[in-house]
């Protein structure tokens, strides 16, 4: 971001700020091409913008899409707006639950990859993921999900986690939290990810559980209890993002003003940070359910074209790094 100085008619100067954007978007669906298309399972799309999303993203590419749902409400529902389902499998299922549950199934079997909320319930479909040897739990790790942003005023695409399921997670779930996002990192093409543990002090406060929380968390990445990553904490979000603010404040750390991903103490501070950025720095957010067997793209009916098939663009990515890196999926 640079400055410069603009003269006015009353002979004063204004100061103009010109700001390089970030094409976040652009470079997600960059990585996406070349790659295969991933079979998704649809859960329940009963709503024209849970229909249209999953067949737009198998229009770029990205999935081949399974809608699971009433066949009857779905066809006219594709007829009322204009939707082409040509060639789209449909599994005629009538309830939101038993949709969800199908979607994983053929998740969990190997028939497809990856699994896209239609218009249930995000509790019915996470309760189905997350259902004892039915679901797509992986042992011994808490599922989280994390908002990967395209911020304009930020050189990289910035990781936000968890503001969709975990409420108040303990310093157990914050280390699976923390986990999964690198690894979603890794998925995205970002080797030695900088993750910044944000609290609203940058000192250790007996107090503030989150300043406690962080230091902890940067002790297990030092004892190999979370790897992959390079980690810093407490950190405010000025000093997490900004060199300069970090400077003044005088830190010395390899991930402030330069973090891929930023731990919220909370789902309340992850959630509003994120929607801040949405309304407030006009930033686009994808998001994903990480920590189980296979991505989970999560989306809202408020989310527009761009933010869908950003979601399923890094599920995508996902996809194809499990089945690169061996990860046991089935």
């Amino acid at each position: 971001m640079s400055s410069e100085l603009t003269p006015q008619t009353n002979g004063e100067s204004r100061i103009v700020q010109i700001i390089d954007t970030f094409d976040g978007y652009g470079e997600l669906m960059n990585k996406t091409k070349g790659l295969d298309p991933i079979v998704t399972t649809v859960a329940y799309p009963c709503e024209a913008t849970a229909l249209e999303g999953p067949l737009d993203a198998a229009k770029e590419n990205l999935i081949v899409p399974i809608l699971i749902g009433p066949e009857k409400t779905i066809r006219e529902l594709a007829e009322q707006h204009g939707l082409d389902l040509t060639g789209v499998q449909i599994e005629d299922v009538e309830s939101a639950t038993e949709s969800a549950a199908r979607a994983v199934e053929l998740v969990r079997t190997g028939t497809a990859e990856a699994v896209m909320k239609g218009s249930l319930h995000t509790d019915i479909l996470i309760t189905a993921i997350v259902s004892g040897e039915k679901g797509l739990r992986m042992p011994g790790r808490r599922i989280s999900h994390a908002f990967v942003m395209d911020v304009p005023t930020y050189n990289r695409p910035l990781i936000i986690s968890d503001g969709a399921i975990n409420i108040a997670p303990d310093l157990k779930t914050k280390r699976d939290i923390v986990q999964n996002a690198i690894e979603l990192a890794h998925a995205m093409g970002i080797e030695l990810p900088k993750v910044a543990v944000l609290a609203a002090v940058e000192m250790v406060n007996p107090d503030m559980q989150a300043t406690l929380d962080a230091a902890a968390l940067c002790k297990m990445m030092d004892r190999k209890q979370i790897t992959g990553g390079i980690i810093d904490g407490p950190l405010a979000f000025d000093n997490a993002i900004s060199r300069e603010a970090a400077e003044t404040k005088k830190i010395d750390s390899p991930v402030a003003g330069d973090a891929d991903i930023l731990i919220a103490p909370d789902l309340e501070s992850g959630n509003m940070l994120v929607k801040q950025l949405i309304y407030l720095a006009q930033a686009d957010a994808a998001g994903i359910v990480l920590g189980a067997r296979a991505p989970v793209i999560l989306t809202s009916r408020a989310d527009g074209v761009r933010t869908r098939m950003a979601s399923c663009a890094v599920a995508v990515l996902k996809a194809h790094h499990h089945r690169t890196a061996k990860v046991e999926v089935h």
